[in-house]
């Protein structure tokens, strides 16, 4: 067949054409390499929270720059939580816009159940995070391969709850361990009943622990054996009622019986109570508590005490101030709690508690921890010296002026500021 030189022309152009796209690589063609260099521009968030699966967190929300230090990010993701009346927990979400992104504020909520599982529970975190993170992507060109859906948000207690908010838990633990010269048998049972509503909060325990323990040596040629048994039981009760965003009104009621405290019986009843200076809807942030106690106080000692009491019937009172705060700077709480017996006021006690975790630099945290109690209102003591066994085994309670303890340490971390990546071979965590 005979071509024309037109036809020719026309011909050796479209040959050309097609090896110079079939030589193009896939990837220029495919939409992935703009996605990816839209991924340069996503916000940078960095994720506080003192327990969750960050692993898991950047495997599914990878549209956004996952960093390690509030410093290099966009928006501070702060994670706390609070369990909740059914035996689940409220987790809060703030995200604190950094930068460009400062005044871009906003707080998020969800709440998990008593039977879900932890799949289930960061599932649902997620979705709250991907909500929470939208405003911040949609001011990127990355916002166009974003979806949401709207969801209604219900009240906590709108709904018809055939156990009006009642949950119920029984648990026993059953414990034998030993070896050649030692053995030891434990048992533990505890019941809990609970009732929370933005109204009320009502709480029932019971407890009963039981230890045995033997330990067997030589001495002189001959068998030597130790048994030491420990048992404790304890019903409590507490009732608290809102009055309002920052005053609570409620009490205690307590039995319980404790060979380590020689107490056979003892009965108290303490109404209290409480001021938040802090609304308390911002409870998951911040918590600056004033709380007063009175008590009714009625033990029978198992041995004679050391003021030579085999009963007595006692009141005293107590004043506790708590401090807890979270923001991006770090953690702080702290605590002081004074309290005294009214027919002897050198009968006190003082309890200081403080934990404080902040940043100093980026990359850069210290953490100090530390309590200190002053004793002078130890009424049970028994009468008499503590055998070496009992003192030992610390089966009895010992007399003491004090206690303390403080511990103080840093941690610091520099490098790559992007954590997206998940690498879950042979393991999250190092085994040598």
């Amino acid at each position: 067949m005979n071509r024309t030189p037109g036809s020719m022309i026309v011909a050796a152009i479209i040959l050309i054409i097609s090896l110079f796209t079939s030589a193009v690589p896939l990837s220029a063609q495919s939409p992935e390499v703009p996605v990816e260099e839209l991924r340069n521009t996503a916000p940078k968030v960095f994720l506080d929270c003192g327990y969750c699966d960050r692993d898991y967190f950047r495997e599914e929300i990878t549209y956004v720059n996952w960093v390690r230090d509030r410093v290099d990010a966009d928006v501070h993701v702060l994670m706390t939580d609070q369990s909740t009346g059914s035996g689940g927990r409220e987790y809060t979400f703030a995200f604190i816009g950094l930068g460009a992104c400062a005044g871009l504020d906003n707080t998020l909520t969800c709440a998990s159940g008593p039977n879900d599982t932890s799949d289930e529970v960061r599932r649902m975190q997620v979705e709250v995070l991907e909500r929470g993170l939208f405003p911040y992507v949609v001011k990127t060109p990355i916002a166009e391969f974003i979806d949401l859906e709207f969801r209604e948000k219900l009240q906590p207690t709108s709904i018809r709850d055939p156990w009006r908010f009642w949950v119920f838990s029984v648990s026993a633990d059953a414990r034998l361990s030993g070896e050649e010269s030692r053995s030891s048998k434990s048992l533990d049972m505890n019941f809990s009943a609970n009732h929370v509503t933005p109204q009320w909060k009502v709480r029932l325990g019971l407890s009963a622990d039981n230890d045995k323990r033997v330990y067997s040596y030589e001495e002189d040629g001959v068998l030597e054996t130790i048994t030491s048994i420990s048992k404790e039981k304890d019903l409590s009760f507490m009732a608290v009622k809102s009055l309002s965003e920052h005053w609570s009104i409620g009490g205690w009621a307590e039995a319980e019986s404790s060979t380590y405290g020689n107490v056979d019986g003892y009965f108290s009843l303490a109404p209290a109570i409480e001021y938040n200076v802090f609304p308390y809807s911002q409870s998951t942030r911040r918590l600056l508590l004033v709380r007063y106690r009175i008590g009714w106080n009625h033990a029978n000692y198992i041995e004679e005490t050391i003021y030579e009491k085999m009963e007595e019937t006692l009141f005293n009172e107590s004043l506790i101030v708590s401090l807890q705060i979270r923001e991006p700077w770090g953690t702080v709480s702290a605590s002081a709690e004074g309290s005294h017996y009214f027919h002897d006021l050198s009968k006190a006690r003082l309890e200081l508690r403080g934990d404080l975790s902040f940043r100093v630099f980026k990359g850069f945290s210290v953490e100090i921890d530390g309590r200190y109690d002053i004793i002078h209102d130890q009424l049970s003591l028994p009468l008499g010296d503590l055998s070496l066994d009992e003192l030992l085994l610390q089966r009895k309670e010992l007399a003491t002026g004090f206690e303390y303890s403080i511990s103080v340490g840093f941690s610091y971390t520099f490098g790559s500021v992007y954590s997206n990546v998940v690498n879950p071979r042979f393991g999250r965590t190092r085994h040598w």
